[in-house]
């Protein structure tokens, strides 16, 4: 949409002459039932620095009514263009602006999103302003650091709550009127709005007592869990006041669950939203509840670190995702109570290989990243911001020491409460509390993009007695089109030496920690010592590198990675391993000979379910084509073998059975899966619940066993909005073109969808054992691309763009057409970056496809 970016340059000239007091802003929201647009009031009261100055205020808005500034009424036909209003001639002093406009409920998740029930026909509001959305609901200075106080009056159909930021009020006539906020940024206001449920609480501690609310559709209430929540919420309560040593900065506290949300949950100050999805209707296992707190404990830290002090600009977008994500997990690892305790095996998991995939990509970055306009905010929450961020923060903490890191926070939080910071801010602060220089720390860490690879050089004598060991420190080139130069940094790392004990369970005999830096550090500290079985570099995880097992440790781990005796030493072999076959350093067959040996003594269900996608992955695109239905029946083989042998109503039972259905392939293996859903098979302890029944239904429609009047017939068990989600993946899943040409023209042909259902046609369309009948789609694709980027919002655009790109098409002809593409469309650097990002993937698949086949040689 022309005149939505907003570059850094344009931000820092308005920052540098306005000093914005406050906003009110009032809503009739009586018609939301009916959809449509809304009136949106909005008076802001500022402070300019110079007389004649002018300036801009954003607004994305059908229509303007009314512009009025210090009194005098502009000609909003003129002044509100490209989704801006023009302010000429402003006084010196205090200014104060009237907007009245038409805005416009949205179904993208963006702005004011309106969404209604299946099973009860109402529609439930909620609003998602990150990063810059709040213009789509009132006239605002769309940008971090121009924080105000905030003060919403909502008028609502009549038996409708209202809530936003500050305490939710008694309303008079439908009407419901806010006190102001703190001086917050506008990007974390919000307001949720419908008859939804809600479950209340306290916080209470020590005198302080903090109201505290879960919401969710009425639909869901059966399955909410709120007791487990709030303690949960408690938990991180205690834990932050205590190392923060500030208490929480907030009026109340509310967690609202809310439906077709496009993240996992946002910041809102005292009102975060979270997706419905963490509301369970059917048997999740225990992984999915610890990503729950996860991401509870993410948005509570966010209070204080995103919501008390804010980035200046979004460059430093990771000072706050960095730091909620360290906070999450140092929180579930260390809180009194805490039933997570291995949270940083979880981490080194999933978070850290989401962080060493995104460091190799063409758009890989430094952590400090250069955002010059909105539209490159827009793509960076990505691996890197959020994880590699929090991994280095966590080697920070190692690095400065945990008792001066947390004095250096708490400095920092009281001397910029409810204002805004620069990086330099909390380095300043952590300097003064730990005594270090980390300005070398920076440059090395932050302000650098790539990867380190470590790897052990070992040599031993006639007696396996270590005569040297040294660690080797690489520094690879960074991908085609990434900005910078390789680096080699400074590395605060662990060395474990595990053998196998009497009973088979590798155990840690010695640790070494040491600093690693430069090309080659050696490590005297081994030398004279007998070679242990395994030698694993960065165990207990304290650093950001990728490690490589020497050969005789790879060898005993392919047959004993499952009998480490704690879980973390166990994920990091398990990650090592998995980057290995991305690398085409290990062929997609050993990577699964090497799963199937050690998952059935893997105990961390996380660890677990993260495996099984891993390996369909490998074997969907880093096997040589020819070796690929050979392996896949050896895993879904395997996936049944271990669905039957699992624990009656275990959680590893419950993930076999969505393995085996993920992969089922013979006619024997569909029939089982008929006969579960139909009930005249079972096995012991497995319930087929609703999301189960499901993937079930899913597998079938994409093999074609299932049709459209078995679908209707499953929603039909189902009508609900995750019912019409499923349904809508199962319908575009089936194998027919008539099939594929409904969900595409439903997606790319058509804006009327949802974000929550376009994004379920899309996971339905592609399958990975579809390839021929999805070939056409691929030109397809590029011709319809820049077209969907231009008249699409963010959110929806950037599903299909990623979506739909023919990542199964594995060959050069898909990398010559995607640059082809890039020659040629000139897309912009937003939309440019996402394509990149997808073609890399292709090549890094033809890479180790080429490996796999070597193997087989």
């Amino acid at each position: 949409m022309p005149g939505t970016n907003l570059t850094r340059e344009e931000a820092q000239q308005r920052a540098k002459l306005l000093t914005v007091d406050s906003y009110e802003i009032d809503l009739d929201l009586t018609g939301a039932q009916e959809g449509g647009t809304y009136r949106s009031v909005t008076t802001v009261r500022f402070d300019v620095a110079e007389t004649g100055a002018e300036s801009f205020i954003d607004l994305v808005a059908p229509a303007v009514h009314e512009v009025t500034l210090n009194g005098d009424t502009l000609d909003a036909a003129e002044v509100f263009q490209d989704s801006r209003i023009a302010l000429p001639g402003l006084l010196e002093g205090r200014n104060v602006l009237r907007v009245v406009a038409d805005c416009a409920y949205t179904n993208t998740g963006e702005g004011l999103h309106r969404f209604v029930d299946p099973v009860d026909d109402q529609a439930y509001l909620y609003t998602q302003f990150e990063v810059p959305d709040a213009r789509r609901v009132f006239a605002s200075f769309e940008q971090p650091d121009l924080k105000a106080t905030f003060q919403f009056t909502v008028k609502a159909p009549e038996g409708w709550t209202v809530i936003s930021n500050s305490p939710t009020p008694e309303p008079k006539d439908n009407v419901w009127s806010f006190e102001p906020t703190p001086r917050i940024s506008s990007y974390i206001t919000a307001l949720i709005v419908g008859p939804y449920h809600s479950v209340h609480s306290a916080y209470e501690k020590d005198g302080q007592s903090v109201p505290l609310g879960i919401y969710c559709r009425p639909s869901l209430a059966e399955h909410l869990d709120a007791d487990a929540i709030f303690e949960v919420t408690r938990q991180g309560f205690d834990w932050f006041q205590e190392k923060f040593d500030y208490p929480y900065p907030f009026k109340k506290y509310d967690q609202l669950f809310v439906p077709e949300f496009n993240a996992g949950a946002m910041e809102n100050a005292g009102a975060v939203t979270i997706r419905d999805q963490y509301v369970f209707r059917s048997k999740v296992t225990d992984a999915a509840y610890e990503v729950r707190a996860a991401t509870i404990l993410h948005e509570l830290a966010h209070m204080w670190f995103g919501d008390l002090v804010t980035m200046e600009w979004w460059n430093d977008l990771w000072l706050n995702e960095s730091f909620a994500t360290f906070a999450e997990a140092a929180c579930q690892a260390d809180a009194p109570g805490s039933k997570w305790p291995h949270s940083w095996t979880t981490f080194a998991n999933s978070m850290k290989t989401w962080a060493y995939r995104q460091d190799q990509l063409p758009s890989t970055h430094p952590i400090m990243a250069d955002i010059s306009d909105l539209d490159d905010v827009l793509v960076n929450f990505d691996g890197i911001t959020y994880a590699k961020g929090a991994s280095v923060l966590k080697q920070l903490v190692a690095y400065v020491g945990e008792d001066a890191f947390f004095r250096g926070v708490q400095a920092y939080f009281k001397r910029h409460a409810f204002g805004n910071t620069r990086l330099s801010d909390l380095l300043g602060a952590l300097e003064e509390t730990s005594g270090r220089d980390l300005k070398t720390w920076s440059k090395a860490w932050l302000e650098t993009a790539g990867i380190n690879v470590l790897r052990p050089e070992i040599e031993t004598d006639a007696d396996g007695v270590i005569t040297s060991f040294a660690i080797r420190q690489e520094a690879p080139a960074l991908p085609a089109g990434a900005k910078g130069e390789p680096t080699l940094r400074p590395h605060r790392i662990a060395i474990g030496a595990y053998d196998l004990d009497a009973s088979g369970k590798l155990v840690r005999g010695d640790r070494v920690e040491l600093d690693v830096d430069g090309e080659l550090t050696a490590v005297p500290q081994l030398v004279g010592k007998p070679r242990p079985a395994v030698v694993l570099l960065n165990d207990d995880d304290l650093s950001y590198a990728k490690v490589r097992l020497d050969e005789q440790s790879l060898a005993v781990v392919t047959e004993h990675l499952g009998d480490f005796t704690e879980s973390l030493p166990r994920a990091l072999c398990w990650a090592s391993a998995w980057d290995m076959t991305r690398d085409a350093e290990l062929a997609t067959r050993d990577y699964l000979s090497l799963v199937l040996s050690g998952i059935g003594k893997e105990s961390d269900i996380g660890v677990v379910q993260s495996l099984h996608r891993q390996v369909k992955l490998a074997i969907d695109q880093y096997a040589a084509p020819t070796a690929r239905e050979t392996l896949l029946t050896r895993w879904t083989e395997a996936t049944l073998a271990h669905l039957r042998a699992a624990e009656a109503g275990s959680d590893h039972q419950l993930a076999w059975a969505r393995a085996f259905a993920a992969t089922a392939r013979t006619p024997e293996q569909l029939d089982l899966l008929d006969a579960l859903l139909d009930g005249t098979q079972t096995i012991e302890g497995l319930a087929v619940d609703t999301e189960l029944r499901w993937a079930f239904v899913q597998r079938l429609a994409a093999v074609g066993r299932f049709g459209g009047s078995e679908i209707q017939s499953e929603y039909e068990r189902d009508r609900t909005a995750a019912g019409e989600r499923h349904a809508a993946t199962a319908r575009a899943a089936r194998p027919t073109e008539q099939a594929k040409a409904e969900a595409w023209e439903s997606v790319v042909e058509s804006d009327k969808l949802p974000n929550a259902v376009q994004e379920a046609v899309i996971a339905g369309f592609v399958q990975t054992d579809q390839r021929e009948l999805l070939a056409p789609y691929t030109e397809r694709y590029f011709e319809a691309l820049k077209g969907v980027w231009e008249s699409r919002s963010h959110e929806m655009a950037q599903q299909i763009a990623i979506g739909l790109y023919p990542a199964v098409q594995v060959s050069q002809e898909t990398l010559d057409r995607t640059d082809a593409w890039l020659a040629s469309a000139e897309p912009n650097a937003a939309l440019r970056r996402l394509v990149s990002e997808s073609r890399s993937g292709v090549e890094r698949a033809l890479k180790a496809q080429a490996a796999d086949a070597a193997a087989a040689e």
